[in-house]
């Protein structure tokens, strides 16, 4: 139950993210569909084959048909959910979130290293986003300043260390995903960022 309220929360919310980006490039309804549906399951899709564990969404059309209906959506209404203010880049904060904790929850259940876990909850968290803005042809999120991986790690760490202590999935769960959302929406609306890497000053 804590796997599939993760898996769709995070396709909705990045098939969502993917549709406004199709959206602002005027593209078709295939592409509405292409970009809906590469944005909400390429995370996920990344993480299975790294797991070398079934694609998820392979034996259950569940998640395409969400796209699709996710998509069918956003071709009536992205002018509507732009009225909102910074539609994307909080749809991919919110998927972001709830992948964070899904990819870390489902290595550790098939038996993976806590580090590993984490490595999986942040893959999950940022592929598909990174790949919708490579295909739009937009700056990503994960090469700007602002705190962005780094809400994903967190998210995904914390769920794994609460796990590791016997907390409850469910306690952990929204404790990783709270965390994560906390820091990308400080990032968004108020600029969060960590310092940057800066070489040193060489004495002449």
């Amino acid at each position: 139950m804590l796997f599939q309220v993760l898996d769709y929360l995070g396709v909705v919310v990045f098939a969502t993210a993917g549709g406004i980006a199709a959206s602002r490039k005027g593209l078709d309804f295939i592409a509405f569909l292409f970009f809906a549906t590469f944005t909400g399951m390429g995370g996920g899709t990344l993480r299975d084959v790294l797991l070398d564990a079934p694609v998820f969404w392979i034996r259950a059309d569940g998640y395409l048909l969400v796209c699709l209906g996710t998509a069918i959506f956003m071709w009536f209404f992205a002018h509507i959910i732009e009225g909102f203010g910074k539609p994307l880049r909080w749809a991919d904060a919110i998927g972001m979130s709830a992948y964070s904790v899904m990819g870390a929850a489902k290595a550790l259940s098939l038996g993976t290293t806590a580090f590993v876990a984490v490595l999986m909850g942040v893959a999950t968290a940022t592929f598909g986003g990174v790949l919708r803005d490579v295909i739009a042809g937009e700056p990503s999120s994960i090469v700007k300043p602002e705190i962005y991986v780094s809400a994903a790690f967190v998210g995904a760490g914390a769920y794994v260390v609460l796990m590791m202590a016997d907390f409850n999935g469910w306690v952990a769960a929204i404790a990783g995903v709270t965390l994560s959302l906390i820091l990308r929406g400080g990032a968004i609306e108020k600029g969060w960022s960590l310092p940057g890497y800066k070489p040193p000053v060489r004495r002449k």
